[in-house]
């Protein structure tokens, strides 16, 4: 059967193959473009199960899609695949606050989760910087972090259960709605991470957390970017453990206050934006100790009073990746992971990769659990300049890997990463993985040429 027979599978108005439609679906953040045949737009695991099985009996590829936000190509289309967007299953189905987790479908965007929960007194901890757009079901296959998982982990720290359909269009149930269960593998924290690679997500139960007593935010101003790495390491050491601890250097300062007027001092060359959050006689002690210790690396210290000034730095810390385009035309952006007390080596290597290859480098990102946005300023229609990128980008993953690194804490492999794979990981594993996706996926149409490097033997 040909395209035309998906009026058989859905309703008209959830599918289209209108060339104006398809434009629009065919990237996602990283600035990869490759044009699907089809987009559909399920309501349910019902729709899920019946376009599924129509790729399946027809040899389509099938590309889940969440919001788009990805930075790696995750669901940046295959040839001959049917863009399958989750969007419009965007419902909050069940919030059991006597048990402390919350239902939802994978298209409900993250910050929309946010606020229900607020209002009920709780909050979900996971808070990419793009939560405003970003969806739960993008969240779970990218495994996403965010600021506040220096203290509360990631995406698989919170996702209790999950239903999905599987490639031939069987559904699957995992996990368990108790706090405990270790009945056989854990397929949940498998599915967690997997890109849309082994299965395409419709239900995802998480766990949620009641609201803190209280929070203090602190922003503290270093005239070395090194200074401001060795505080943070100081400040984890103390047994400490701030709800974030955010780093900006002073590019990334720069292109901020271009682009949101924020004010940030022109002669400073790094902050840190740190929080505390419990208690509220025992946070104020946790910041009298982070105030000393930023002091002692010449750091000054402003405290947000407020939540309009808390949300103003927030706005500003969410706007980096946007006003960093206002700079250069591209920039690779790559999300490596070092032991905490490595952050200082890895900043100073960053630099050194700089004045090397004569390209600017912005980094932030959440310093307080190591991980650091490395963004390499180039123009991908500047031969010469983009090819340096290249260059400076291995050279980058070969430095985070010495120190004892990853190379992508929350943005995933996809396309952009899949090539480099292989320095972090052995034949063996990756051909455990291989295993797995074939186990799951025996026709390879789900979300087809992501994670795995073309097989070099």
């Amino acid at each position: 059967m040909g395209l035309k027979s998906l009026s058989k599978v859905l309703l008209e108005e959830r599918y289209s193959t209108d060339k104006e439609v398809l434009l629009c679906y065919g990237y996602d953040a990283s600035g990869l473009d490759i044009t699907p045949v089809a987009v559909v737009w399920p309501h349910d695991t019902t729709d899920i199960v019946k376009i599924t099985r129509f790729a399946y009996e027809n040899k389509y590829k099938i590309i889940p899609r969440g919001a788009g936000t990805g930075m790696t190509g995750g669901s940046v289309p295959a040839e001959n695949s049917i863009l399958m967007s989750l969007e419009k299953m965007n419902h909050i189905l069940e919030l059991d606050v006597e048990n402390h987790n919350v239902l939802v479908e994978p298209g409900v965007i993250n910050g929309s989760l946010q606020l229900e929960l607020e209002a009920k007194g709780y909050f979900y901890p996971p808070d990419p910087a793009s939560l405003n757009i970003c969806s739960i079901g993008g969240n779970v296959a990218e495994n996403a972090g965010g600021p506040r998982a220096v203290k509360y982990g990631v995406t698989r720290d919170y996702v209790m259960q999950l239903e999905a359909v599987l490639p031939d269009g069987r559904v699957i149930n995992t996990g368990v709605k108790t706090a405990k269960g270790v009945v056989g593998y854990d397929l949940t924290r498998l599915l967690v991470g997997s890109e849309g690679t082994l299965a395409t997500i419709s239900k995802i139960r998480l766990k949620i957390l009641p609201q803190p007593e209280s929070i203090v935010t602190m922003l503290s101003a270093f005239t070395s970017i090194e200074s401001a790495a060795m505080t943070v390491s100081k400040i984890i050491a103390t047994g400490i453990i701030p709800r974030t601890i955010e780093l900006m250097d002073r590019l990334t300062l720069y292109a901020v206050n271009r682009l949101k007027q924020v004010g940030f001092p022109e002669d400073i060359d790094s902050l840190l934006l740190i929080e505390v959050d419990g208690n509220r006689r025992a946070i104020a002690k946790e910041a009298d100790v982070i105030s000393n210790i930023c002091n002692e690396f010449g750091g000054k210290i402003k405290v947000a009073l407020e939540n309009q000034s808390r949300e103003f730095l927030w706005d500003a810390r969410r706007s980096v990746s946007p006003a960093l385009y206002k700079l250069s035309p591209t920039k690779l952006n790559e999300d490596v992971v070092v032991p905490i007390n490595k952050v200082p080596a890895l900043l100073m290597g960053v630099e050194k990769l700089s004045e090397k290859h004569d390209l600017p480098i912005a980094c932030f990102g959440h310093a307080g659990d190591g991980n650091i946005h490395v963004n390499i300023m180039t123009d991908k229609n500047n031969r010469e300049s983009f090819e340096k990128a290249e260059k400076v980008v291995r050279e980058l993953f070969e430095l985070t890997l010495s120190l004892g690194g990853t190379i992508s804490g929350e943005h995933g492999v996809g396309l952009t990463k899949a090539k480099y794979i292989d320095m972090e990981l052995d034949m063996i594993n990756i051909d455990l993985m291989k295993g797995i996706k074939k186990l799951f996926d025996p026709q390879n149409i789900l979300n087809p040429g992501k994670i795995f490097p073309n097989d070099k033997r």
